[in-house]
């Protein structure tokens, strides 16, 4: 049986080229509205960080997806993006890597 390639995407944040279905994906439409992207499916510009509470606080503390996206991002939405990724992060590991 053939094996399957792995997707690869790089996060904004280390650099490091990590499995798709490890990372977390957030759009700036045409419009300039940024959100987060569960299905990695949404049209726009993409950024990926890991599911990863201190990569997610490390790019508040840098305000690296505003430079990324080329777009200034509200308290509220890196808070918002914070308390994202640490809820997926606890569902990963209760439930098992999905």
């Amino acid at each position: 049986m053939k094996k399957r390639k792995i997707p690869l995407r790089k996060s904004v944040v280390s650099g490091e080229m990590i499995p798709k279905k490890q990372l977390l994906r957030v759009t700036r439409s045409k419009e300039g509205d940024v959100s987060i992207d569960p299905t990695g499916k949404k049209p726009g510009r993409g950024a990926y960080i890991a599911i990863e509470p201190d990569e997610a606080q490390l790019a508040w503390d840098k305000r690296i997806l505003d430079r990324v996206l080329e777009t200034k991002l509200s308290d509220e939405f890196y808070q918002e993006l914070l308390d994202y990724v640490t809820h997926q992060k606890a569902r990963r590991e209760l439930f098992g890597n999905e």
